[in-house]
């Protein structure tokens, strides 16, 4: 790869980072900043060497609350894939990244439907299942693109008259009108993947009580016609549950749980995600050659290995981890610290 001609130090800029499954976005964040703002490509060297002492003295503690960083879009930690990063200046172009087209991929899991609509939620109910074919998802799937209109799971932290509505459903509150919805755009949606009972998944051991259904069903009572939580359990538990992978491209605000959830019920059944992937973000994604002008992404194990050693410089004075951030970097302005 050809090196990238930089222009005077320090800079601001995007770049994207692949998230992995499991930690939260603001603490990949908060690991990322700490070497960001230990680094010259970003800090002003005098800044740099004006610390040296200051973390003698504080026993090697990282530098990292003089540097501006932000992020464009929020992943769960369940999610992992694409997560655009802005530095300094480039914290102020990250609202484009939150109403951009992006790209998702995820697995949906039939017969369970859980209160956070994936696999670290609980069971609230369960659904047949076996008449689900990859035949029938296919064909209910053109329900699902274009415009069409969604509702957040009520178990969201989304706030109406001031509480969450997460406060309703737990306490029994009901809520003082419905959920309301947002128009998204499905620009396309596929499935890839059809992997039947052929895979790990089960569903989560959590279940919602019976009191914890009740409570929800109050709060929903003022709003939907018929909120009662029914089970409808299959005689054969032996065999694994139907899964398959989804593959969509949505406009910003689109909720791909949500999609998978409301799939589940018009299947005549019930689904929840069990792994969820954004393979775009904008021009950010993790297959760069697609197309000319799109960037890829730092992959997470460059950032967790710099933030254990960050080995030595290169023959330009870069460490590996910035060097690979150079490689992928969206240039906002250079000299951001001096102006």
């Amino acid at each position: 790869m050809p090196k990238v001609a930089l222009p005077p130090l320090p800079i601001s800029g995007l770049f994207a980072v692949s998230k992995p499954s499991g930690p939260t976005s603001m603490s990949v964040l908060e690991d990322i900043k700490q070497l960001v703002g230990n680094s010259r490509l970003f800090v002003e060297a005098k800044k740099l060497e004006n610390r040296v002492g200051t973390q003698k003295r504080s026993r090697g503690k990282r530098w990292k609350d003089a540097i501006k960083i932000g992020q464009g879009g929020t992943l769960d930690p369940l999610a992992d894939g694409v997560l655009v990063v802005g530095v300094g200046k480039g914290t102020k172009r990250l609202n484009e990244f939150l109403d951009c087209v992006k790209e998702y991929r995820t697995t949906a899991l039939l017969g369970c439907e859980t209160d956070s609509y994936d696999c670290d939620g609980a069971r609230v109910r369960v659904a047949p299942w076996h008449h689900v074919t990859k035949e029938a998802v296919e064909t209910m799937l053109a329900k699902f693109r274009g415009e069409i209109n969604q509702a957040p799971p009520i178990f969201s932290a989304l706030k109406m008259d001031g509480m969450p509505l997460y406060e309703y459903a737990r306490k029994g509150i009901p809520l003082p009108r419905p959920i309301e919805k947002r128009q998204v755009t499905v620009h396309s949606l596929e499935i890839i993947d059809w992997k039947g009972s052929n895979h790990d998944f089960r569903w989560p051991e959590k279940a919602f009580t019976e009191e914890e259904k009740k409570a929800m069903e109050k709060a929903l009572e003022s709003v939907e016609s018929d909120p009662l939580v029914q089970e409808q359990p299959e005689e054969d538990t032996e065999q694994p549950p139907s899964a398959f992978v989804l593959s969509m491209k949505v406009s910003g605000g689109t909720y791909v749980r949500s999609i998978v959830h409301d799939l589940g019920h018009a299947l005549g059944s019930a689904a929840h995600v069990v792994t969820l992937t954004r393979s775009r973000q904008g021009r950010f994604t993790l297959d760069p050659e697609c197309g000319e002008e799109d960037k890829g992404c730092v992959p997470w194990n460059v950032f967790k290995k710099a933030l254990e050693d960050e080995g030595e410089p290169d023959e330009d004075g870069w460490k590996e981890w910035e060097r690979e951030v150079i490689d992928r970097l969206e240039i906002v302005e250079g000299k951001q610290n001096g102006q």
